[in-house]
C-alpha cells in the first residue's frame, strides 16, 4: 500500500506542477499515469513541438517543459507509478481514498487530485478508403520526432493550432509543406494563422483551402494523395512522402467516469469560485480534465487550478492548523531529505 498527502492522478505538466505547489505546503506526493514516463501528452505525442503561452518562456518544447518540470519538483521527492491506470476507488470511513490500479497497486491518501489531461485519447481518423495500408508506410496521426520529416514533402490536414503549429515548425524542416483544410478559416490561434499566411506568401508553404484529401495512392509506400476543392469538386494529385492528419483527439475519461463524479461532455466539473473540488469533497479535478463556467483548456491555466487546489488541500489535511501565506522569493527550497536549494522557500509557515 502506498501512502501519501496527494495522489495525483495524470503526470502530465498540471500534475507535475502541483507536486511543486504541494511540496512548497510541505504536502507528500504520488502520481499515477498510464503511460510509460511522466510528461503526458508533452512527453508521448509531440515532446518537440514548441509552445508560446508558459509565461518567461517565448518559446519552449514541450519536452523541455517536462524535463524543468520534472527538475523543479525534484526537492520534494514524488513518487511514481507509471504504465498503470487509475481503475478504482474506494473512500473509507474516515473520509480517506483507496485507489486501485488495473495491476492491483493500491494508493492510500486523504485526497485526490485528478489532472488526467483529455484522459485516454485516440487520434480522429480521416474516413479514407485503404488508410490502415498507409499507416507506418507515410501516414502518422502525431509527430514525435520532426527530424523523421527532414528534406520530405509533407501534407498536413487540419484547421486546429496543432496542424497550424506543425505547418509552421516544419516548414523549416521538410523539402515542401503542404496545409490542406476544409474551409477558408482556421480555428487556431490568429498569430499562427498570420504566420502561415505569411510563410504561403513567401513560398514556404503551399496552403490549399478550402479542400479535403479524398484518396490515397501508392503501391505499399505512400507516393500520392488527391486533394478535392470542396468549392469547385476539382481534383488534383499531389505527390508527398507523408501524409499527417491533425483532426484532435477523441478523449475518454475511462474508468475515472464510474467514480461517481458530476460529468458534463466527457469532462469532469468542479467548483471554480473557490478550489476545483469536485462533488465528492476530497477529490479535485485540475487541467484539461476539468469543465467549469470560462473554462480555458491551456498549461498556464491548469497551474493555476492546481496552485488553489493545494491550498484547499491543505487545509483539509490539516485542519486544526492555520498558516499565513509568504512569498516564494524569501529564501531556498528545504527538499524532503532536508537539502536546501536557492530558489523559492516553503510559503507556509504552520501555527498549531
Amino acid at each position: 500500500m502506498i501512502k501519501t498527502d496527494i495522489l495525483i492522478i495524470g503526470a502530465g505538466p498540471t500534475g507535475l506542477f502541483a507536486v511543486f505547489e504541494a511540496g512548497l505546503l510541505q504536502l507528500k506526493c504520488h502520481l499515477i499515469d498510464a503511460l510509460p514516463q511522466a510528461g503526458g501528452q508533452c512527453a508521448e505525442i509531440y515532446p518537440k513541438k514548441p509552445i508560446y503561452d508558459i509565461p518567461g518562456f517565448p518559446e519552449v518544447l514541450a519536452g523541455d517543459l517536462v524535463d524543468n518540470l520534472m527538475e523543479q519538483i525534484k526537492p520534494f521527492q514524488p513518487g511514481f507509478t507509471l504504465g498503470e491506470r487509475a481503475e478504482t476507488i474506494e473512500k473509507l470511513d474516515d473520509g480517506t481514498f483507496i485507489v486501485t490500479t488495473n495491476k492491483g497497486t493500491k494508493h492510500h491518501a486523504p485526497v485526490i487530485a485528478i489532472a488526467g489531461g483529455l484522459g485516454s485519447f485516440e487520434p480522429r481518423k480521416p474516413l479514407l478508403e485503404n488508410l490502415e495500408k498507409y499507416e507506418d508506410n507515410g501516414v502518422a496521426y502525431m509527430i514525435k520526432e520532426p527530424e523523421i520529416y527532414r528534406n520530405k514533402k509533407v501534407l498536413i490536414a487540419g484547421g486546429g493550432d496543432s496542424a497550424l503549429d506543425w505547418s509552421i515548425f516544419l516548414a523549416d524542416v521538410a523539402k515542401e509543406v503542404t496545409l490542406v483544410h476544409r474551409r477558408n478559416e482556421f480555428r487556431g490561434a490568429l498569430d499562427s494563422v498570420e504566420k502561415v499566411q505569411q510563410l504561403k506568401n513567401e513560398g514556404k508553404i503551399n496552403l490549399i483551402t478550402p479542400a479535403e484529401v479524398v484518396a490515397l495512392k501508392g503501391e505499399s509506400q505512400l507516393e500520392k494523395l488527391t486533394v478535392k476543392n470542396t468549392s469547385t469538386s476539382e481534383e488534383t494529385d499531389v505527390e508527398v512522402d507523408n501524409f499527417i492528419p491533425l483532426f484532435g483527439l477523441s478523449p475518454k475519461l475511462g474508468p475515472i467516469a464510474d467514480w461517481g463524479l458530476e460529468i458534463e461532455k466527457n469532462a469532469i466539473k468542479v467548483d471554480n469560485t473557490y478550489d476545483y473540488q469536485t462533488n465528492i469533497p476530497g477529490i479535485y479535478a485540475i487541467g484539461d480534465v476539468n469543465t467549469y463556467p470560462g473554462k480555458l483548456k491551456l498549461i498556464l491555466c491548469g497551474f493555476h487550478e492546481a496552485t488553489l487546489m493545494c491550498q484547499s488541500a491543505y487545509q483539509k489535511i490539516f485542519p486544526d492548523k492555520k498558516y499565513v501565506m509568504k512569498y516564494t522569493t524569501v529564501g531556498g527550497v528545504t527538499g524532503f531529505d532536508g537539502s536546501k536549494k536557492e530558489a523559492p522557500k516553503a510559503v507556509v509557515k504552520a501555527i498549531d
